[in-house]
């Protein structure tokens, strides 16, 4: 029952979802095939709401494996550094090639994006900090420092708006044709379930995973390209959604264990039906109006974080 759970879940948000907008459409103006609420659903709803499953199943993923990885159960790719170094590939891409398509600004903040991390991770474990607190505080510090920098070159370049826009993640304007390229979070999940036991043994560290044949520098580097991938796309379609990648797998770990391939697939689902809520509550505060996704997300997000914090939820063995 309990793996069921998080199905209907979705499948209750997903429909509430559809029906909730400025343009008021009910099932049976669908049946009765009305040209305008019919084209709002095709065009806009349904879009929308694809890109909301597909860039929460995707924080979501990459949030467990950055975890795996990095040993560390606070660790995403926001306390991680990851959205930063992607944001400044970002800027890069634009300062370069200002007429850049969005698969080119997507390859340019992957490249940013997979560097930036694996420099993380390689000081993490230069450092080798006794308390698992304090690896996402440094990384939040490190990515600070990196936000500090696209933000200084953004400024000499007239381009602040743009890194305000990148920095709070928003679905206002996702229409057919604008967010396709979150589907390679699909083939990036099923790679996940692939690799997800030697994550798991990665996350022992690199003398255990050489003696049980894990090539733990290869490995590392495909979750960090999983990451670095999932981090890029969702960056340049919809913007920063924090907090996603470090609640729901901390929340479905407390439910159903440690198994991380057990886990994967319960993980996605939360996290689309989590985000899905997050702009439910977005679309219907002010509504007609909507307040950007990011700041819903990110306010129920901390809730939840401090909630798993006090009560001692998930730490690492010392």
């Amino acid at each position: 029952m309990k793996k069921a759970i998080p199905v209907i879940l979705l499948l209750a948000l997903c429909i509430g979802s559809l029906f909730i907008g400025v343009t008021d459409i009910h099932i049976k103006d669908l049946f009765m095939l009305e040209q305008k609420k019919t084209t709002v659903m095709v065009i806009s709803r349904i879009p929308r709401l694809l890109s909301i499953l597909l860039s929460g199943m995707g924080i979501s993923v990459a949030g467990v494996i950055m975890q795996m990885i990095g040993a560390n159960r606070f660790l995403s790719p926001t306390t991680g550094s990851t959205t930063e170094w992607a944001r400044l590939g970002v800027l890069t891409a634009v300062l370069v090639t200002p007429s850049a398509t969005v698969f080119q600004k997507m390859g340019i903040a992957f490249l940013f994006a997979f560097g930036g991390t694996l420099l993380f991770l390689y000081l993490m474990q230069i450092a080798r900090l006794k308390d698992a607190e304090q690896v996402p505080l440094v990384g939040i510090l490190f990515g600070n420092v990196v936000g500090a920098v696209t933000t200084y070159i953004a400024y000499q370049n007239d381009l602040i708006q743009n890194i305000t826009s990148w920095m709070q993640g928003s679905f206002t304007m996702i229409l057919k044709g604008r967010y396709e390229l979150l589907y390679i979070g699909l083939p990036l999940l099923a790679l996940a379930l692939l690799y997800a036991d030697r994550f798991t043994v990665v996350a022992m560290g690199k003398d255990i995973s050489g003696n049980l044949g894990v090539r733990y520098f290869s490995t590392l580097q495909i979750g960090v390209v999983i990451i670095a991938l999932i981090t890029s796309g969702i960056l340049v379609t919809v913007g920063s959604v924090p907090f996603v990648g470090i609640v729901i797998p901390n929340i479905v770990r407390m439910i159903y264990g440690d198994n991380l391939r057990k886990n994967l697939v319960p993980i996605a689902l939360l996290g689309g039906s989590f985000v899905l809520l997050c702009d439910i509550v977005s679309r219907l505060i002010i509504y007609p109006f909507e307040v950007p996704i990011g700041i819903s997300v990110g306010i129920i997000g901390c809730v939840l974080f401090l909630i798993l914090l006090f009560k001692g939820g998930p730490r690492e063995a010392r």
